[in-house]
Parts: C-alpha cells; sequence; structure tokens
C-alpha cells in the first residue's frame, strides 16, 4: 500500500475519523490498557463527545492483569468512572496471558482462584470478577484475546446494537505487526474501504484511527490539552528509557520481558511480589536482552556443533515445551531440504559466495507478490550455521539454538506465524468462527 499524503494535522484526521464512525456505529467500545495510547484515546473520544453529543453509547473496557507498577494501577483507577456518560468495565477474570518468561509455562493465569494467595494485590473495589460475572462465554484458562473478542460481542448484545465499533490504540510507527494491521488491502475483513478496521464478528469491527500518530504526538497532545496520562513514563524517563521503548503491558508478556528489570529499581516491592508469582521472571530480569536468551551474538559451548546444541537444549526442557520445538524445526527442515524456499537474490548471491551447496528452482510461483526479485532454493543438507548478514532468513541449527534461547515457542524468529501456544489457540480460533458462521 503506497503511501498517501493529506493536507492536515494528525488531530484533524482522528476527529473526522470518529465523526465517521460514530455516524456508522451506534455502539462504541474504546480498549484502554493504562498506556499512553489508550489513554489518549480515551481523552480523545471523551472531547470529541463532550462537544458533539452523539446519540451512540460508548463503553469503556480494562482488563487487568493482576501485575503492574502503582503509578499505573493509580492511573486505571483515575480513568474507570472518570466521564460519568460512558459505561465502564474494569475486568479482573483469570483469563489465560501470554508469558515469555518461563520455559515450563507459555502462559500465566492472573487472578486464578486457586492461587489467591500469591496473588500480587487484591481486586479493585467495583471491579468484574470470576465471583460476580453475568458472562454466559466465561471459562476459566480462556485466552485473552478469545476473551476480548466474546466480551465485544456480550457488550455488543447486552445494548442491544445495530453495529459496534471497538475503538483500539494501535499506532503503526510501534512495529512491523501493527503496521501491517492497519494498512491491510483485504477489502473482505474492512468496514467498507477503511483500512485502519476490522471486522471481528456480524456488524462489529475494530477501528484503529489513532493509527498514523507518531509517539511525539502523543505527548504533543498530552501537553496541549492538559490530559492524565500514566505517571510511570515520568519514572522510565528519568530512568533513561528511550520514549519509543516506554511500554506498559503484562508484565510476563515476551514483548516486555526486557522491561522486567526496571520494576526492581522503580518499584521494588512489586518486584518482589512479581518474583514469586510466575517462575522465570527473576531469570527475564537479569537476562532479558543478553545472549543468554538470544538477543545477542550467543557462542557454542565446546565439544558441540549447533546441531549437536539443539539437541542438548531440546533435552532440557519439559516434554510439552519440547513437542512444539520439535515439530516445528521438523517442518522447517522438510521446507528447505524437499520443498525449497524463496529468498532475496541478493541472499542467494552471497549463498554462492560463501560456497554453501543449495540448488536454484527459479522464481517463486503462485499469487504471493513480492516487491523485489526473489530465487526458490533447496538445501542439499541443512546448515549448522550460516554467517551471512541475512541470518534469520536462513535455515540454521544455530538460529534454532537463538530460538530456544529466547523462549520463542510460536518460532516467529524463524518466519513462522503460528501462535506461542499453538494447540490451545488453533481450538479457539475454530470455536470462534464456529460461533460466527
Amino acid at each position: 500500500m503506497g503511501k498517501k499524503y493529506i493536507d492536515k494535522n494528525v488531530l484533524d484526521a482522528f476527529m473526522e475519523r470518529l465523526t465517521y464512525i460514530f455516524s456508522k456505529f451506534d455502539h462504541v467500545i474504546v480498549s484502554f490498557s493504562g498506556g499512553k495510547d489508550s489513554g489518549l484515546l480515551l481523552e480523545l473520544v471523551n472531547l470529541y463527545y463532550a462537544r458533539r453529543r452523539p446519540s451512540s453509547k460508548v463503553s469503556v473496557y480494562h482488563i487487568d492483569y493482576e501485575g503492574n507498577y502503582q503509578h499505573t494501577i493509580d492511573y486505571v483507577a483515575r480513568c474507570m468512572r472518570k466521564y460519568p456518560y460512558f459505561d465502564y468495565y474494569h475486568l479482573c477474570m483469570p483469563v489465560s496471558a501470554s508469558c515469555g518468561v518461563s520455559m515450563h509455562q507459555s502462559t500465566w493465569l492472573p487472578w486464578n482462584p486457586e492461587e489467591k494467595d500469591i496473588w500480587l494485590r487484591e481486586r479493585p473495589e467495583g471491579s468484574i470478577t470470576i465471583d460476580n460475572h453475568d458472562f454466559d462465554f466465561f471459562e476459566v484458562g480462556m485466552s485473552d484475546y478469545v476473551f476480548q473478542t466474546k466480551f465485544g460481542k456480550w457488550l455488543h448484545k447486552k445494548n442491544n446494537a445495530k453495529r459496534t465499533a471497538v475503538l483500539v490504540g494501535i499506532r503503526s510507527q510501534e512495529s512491523l505487526n501493527r503496521y501491517h494491521a492497519v494498512t491491510r488491502s483485504n477489502t473482505f475483513r474492512m468496514f467498507g474501504r477503511i483500512a485502519y478496521s476490522t471486522r471481528i464478528s456480524m456488524n462489529i469491527f475494530n477501528f484503529y484511527p489513532l493509527y498514523d500518530w507518531m509517539v511525539e504526538d502523543v505527548w504533543t497532545a498530552n501537553a496541549r490539552f492538559g490530559f492524565d496520562y500514566n505517571k510511570l513514563y515520568d519514572l522510565y524517563y528519568l530512568a533513561g528509557v528511550p520514549i519509543g521503548e516506554m511500554r506498559v503491558a503484562n508484565p510476563f508478556h515476551e514483548c516486555g520481558v526486557e522491561a522486567l528489570k526496571l520494576y526492581r529499581a522503580i518499584e521494588p516491592n512489586t518486584w518482589s511480589r512479581l518474583v514469586g508469582r510466575v517462575n522465570g521472571a527473576n531469570f527475564g530480569a537479569i537476562y532479558g536482552g543478553t545472549k543468554a536468551v538470544g538477543y545477542r551474538d550467543i557462542s557454542l559451548p565446546k565439544g558441540h556443533t549447533w546441531k549437536t546444541y539443539v539437541k542438548f537444549l531440546l533435552e532440557t526442557l519439559p516434554r510439552k515445551t519440547r513437542d512444539i520445538y520439535e515439530r516445528k524445526f521438523e517442518s522447517s527442515c522438510w521446507y528447505w531440504l524437499e520443498k525449497g524456499g524463496a529468498l532475496p537474490i541478493r541472499t542467494v548471491a552471497e549463498l554462492r559466495r560463501a560456497g554453501i551447496a543449495f540448488e536454484s528452482l527459479g522464481k517463486p510461483s503462485g499469487n504471493r507478490k513480492y516487491k523485489s526479485e526473489y530465487e526458490v532454493v533447496r538445501f542439499a543438507e541443512y546448515p549448522d550455521d550460516v554467517k551471512l548478514k541475512d541470518f534469520r532468513l536462513l535455515p540454521s541449527y544455530k538460529r534454532m539454538c537463538v530460538t530456544i534461547m529466547k523462549n520463542d515457542t510460536s518460532c516467529k524468529y524463524m518466519g513462522f506465524s503460528q501462535t506461542k501456544d499453538e494447540l490451545q489457540k488453533g481450538r479457539e480460533a475454530i470455536a470462534i468462527w464456529e460461533s460466527i458462521l
């Protein structure tokens, strides 16, 4: 999708998007995480609502993952009930959340009723819990993503809405995945031809109206309008965290492993509870972002090849986790040794110069469109190590080792698109689509 330049600032563009959304949807949901983007989203929706007073009903929800900085907890408390003309849902439910710090569990269960003695804190007053909810869809341990989808449908039905728009504070600057989410060309999943929208189910759509904002725009808006925000960001700034790397999320999420160590400096009391809550938290805080978890050049132990080191690492893992890796690694071997994979021609040229044996199968076939020229190659044997610039694109046993040490059971590092807990997510995805069809 090519760039399209418009002669207006991001605030004016955002307000125009809200005007369109409120004109088409009689129910609008704001997804509020407690971070800078969702916080700004809530404030801007209120600014629009206070000025225009649209007839659409507005709901705000927050999923509380139990563990967080006190500043975040305080900020969420200030926001949940802040504007009396919105409906609020503070959700403290035992839903399965991603865990990137433990080799023994790919998910963890906030507010687990069977672990109440080690909860990081008490549930906030007025929150919706396993003891007082009236969700007909809820199951203990269901994934947070499935919960959000079904909760949106539940709210849609509760409000007798004809159409529901779920506003999510995603900005394309944050990551390539987020950029892809808001620059899609699949019109089947859009609302009309709105690229920053995604169909969730019948008459329920996600919208990302902040998608083209830069992080500087977020803080400029907060300063200009005097919006309240999570004061944790002030502490991040004092701790020397770059402005583009400040995150507020589930503390054990794989994307936040590097930030775990900040708890020790910013809130040591919270940190002491985190260590006892999920296996691997301390290791993640000490070694997150280092070669111990594959974030820098790792060295090969004496007496090993990368192939034998893969075998050694796999043997240290729990059976369930090992099985996931072995399936993915076998698939990778079949793909590169039997079927063949597409690589940029510059990378193929580097392989030739390095003397690595492979067979050229010509240009890629099929409907996939490549932005540059690619060539399909099939390797004579699976490489132990490939010391080339495009290391991540190329198969090697060393790449497998890095994947294991990253605790990357989804094998995203190797180019796999599957989710982390593949079997569980597969069953849940089938259930979602069955309920839609």
